[in-house]
């Protein structure tokens, strides 16, 4: 029994399975999506193996002889059931779902860890397993399809998984999984998609954009804004760089890095004699620039897992979308002036030694200066009834801004440069790992607005709007290839005035 719908809703499909004893044939099958009319199509079949009364599931790709690209774990058939798949045999497909896609990323110790994923605390299963099965055709299709298939199966189900239902199911299902699978899962999705967008860049198509629907999510709850992001760094629009590198191991250093980002507000509400005041503090904000493969495989093709990009610029915009019962906006300073120390010293040397003389002249002539800059200045500012918080990083040599500028090939070949050994030097502006984090003790200015008395009662929407560049200046590598990269990015947030 086939199906020639493209993109089903599969839980229902695997659900609606009639028992074993109702088959006419060893197999069923449904056609998951198709590149077009005169290509095979991509199906998820289900087949018996009576020998052992067992069943399983599998994805092939539907040519004259069919190719078996992926294939679950066998079930017991379990003969008193109405169905062919009870409530435990469900819940062990989406187990079977999830642990295949993290076995894509490059850790794949994660099996123990999903043992607390019950399906009586799912909410919204059928949302949530759709989306696991979807994830894993894609990854299925960019790793183990024939190319014929997989150009147009990779854009239909890609397009499937951006919009908004899809949005929603992953929001819960990264909740069920908590925070360390979330980001394995995470890395083993973008990992696919990098190795998807050089497939395209390495055959002149059209380079794939990175929606970031896909890849970020808000939460607004018990007084604290969140946003989550992740974004593969090689999606991110370039926005200067100097020239083409044809290093092929720089460029695979660089490539297979993924941007993770955390920013997280902590809100009140005051209710005053005549207005509401929403008052708003950084909490955390946090930046990292994470390594899509193992440390082996990149010092085998790559350069080294000390060369990738860096975070120079981060700005936000936080804007309340009904704005009839906004009365203000106010914020906070800025960060202070940096700090600048001014040595200088004089001197003048020479020499004058003349034969049979004990009579002699010494002159040297030289001058220094030193000037300090924190590295991270911090700036807020209003536009209309939105609040905008910028942080920018600093050439502590020159205080030039990073993100829009280059340093000079004399800067890039100095060894004590800022942005040289920036991983481990005691003075780097980064943590260890590469990454930043702002936190409220330092960065805690806060922003509120002054709401109407006659918005109690309602929901109101405020948009969180950011863009993050990152930047690559040579740390370790001999290069002058330098680059900043910009991601956008823009999420809802709601709030109870009450």
């Amino acid at each position: 029994m086939a199906s020639s719908s493209c993109l089903p809703d599969t839980f229902d499909w695997i659900q609606n399975l009639p028992t074993i004893s109702q088959w006419k044939t060893n197999y069923m099958s449904i056609c998951i999506c198709s590149s077009s009319s005169i290509q095979p199509s991509l199906n998820l079949s289900v087949a018996k193996n009576l020998k052992s009364s067992t069943f399983s599931f599998s994805i092939f790709a539907d040519f004259t002889v069919p190719i078996s690209l992926w294939a679950s774990k066998p079930f017991k058939i379990n003969p008193k059931s109405t169905k062919l798949l009870d409530e435990d045999a469900i819940s062990n497909l989406l187990f079977n779902l999830i642990e295949d896609v993290l076995k894509y990323g490059s850790n794949t110790n994660n099996g123990s860890m999903l043992r607390f994923l019950k399906l009586d605390y799912v909410s919204n299963l059928k949302d949530i397993f759709n989306l696991a099965f979807l994830t894993l055709s894609l990854l299925v299709c960019i790793y183990e399809a024939p190319v014929d298939l997989r150009s147009g199966c990779l854009s239909t189900i890609k397009n499937r998984l951006i919009n908004c239902s899809s949005r929603q199911a992953s929001k819960l299902l990264m909740k069920h999984l908590g925070s360390n699978l979330e980001e394995q899962w995470m890395r083993s999705l973008n990992l696919a998609i990098t190795n998807w967008i050089i497939e395209l860049q390495s055959t002149a198509q059209r380079t794939l954009k990175t929606p970031s629907p896909l890849f970020s999510y808000a939460i607004s709850t018990s007084g604290l804004w969140k946003v989550q992001l992740y974004c593969p760094v090689i999606a991110m629009e370039i926005e200067s760089s100097s020239n083409v590198s044809t290093d092929e191991r720089l460029l695979f250093a660089l490539n297979y890095h993924q941007l993770e980002g955390v920013i997280q507000f902590n809100y009140k509400l005051v209710i005053q004699e005549k207005w509401i005041n929403l008052t708003l503090n950084t909490d955390n904000i946090r930046c990292d620039v994470v390594r899509l493969i193992n440390q082996t495989l990149m010092n085998e093709r790559g350069v080294g897992v000390d060369e990738k990009h860096f975070p120079s610029r981060i700005s936000l915009q936080l804007t309340p979308t009904q704005q009839t019962n906004i009365i203000s906006v106010s914020v906070g300073k800025s960060s202070d002036n940096p700090s600048r120390e001014f040595e200088m010293e004089k001197t003048i040397e020479g020499s004058f030694d003349p034969p049979n003389s004990f009579l002699a002249l010494k002159v040297s002539a030289g001058e220094s200066s030193t000037i300090s800059l924190k590295p991270w200045k911090y700036e807020q500012s209003v536009h209309g009834y939105s609040a905008i918080l910028n942080w920018f990083l600093h050439d502590s040599m020159d205080g030039r801004e990073v993100f829009s500028s280059k340093p000079s090939k004399f800067a890039m070949m100095n060894p004590k440069a800022w942005f040289k050994d920036r991983y481990s030097s005691a003075y780097r502006p980064f943590t260890r790992q590469g990454g930043v984090i702002f936190a409220g003790d330092e960065y805690g200015e806060r922003v509120w607005w002054k709401i109407d008395k006659a918005a109690l009662g309602r929901t109101m929407e405020w948009e969180v709007r950011g863009w993050i560049w990152l930047t690559y200046w040579p740390n370790k590598h001999r290069t002058f290839y330098n680059e900043t990269r910009r991601l956008e990015f823009k999420e809802v947030l709601h709030v109870n005035i009450t």
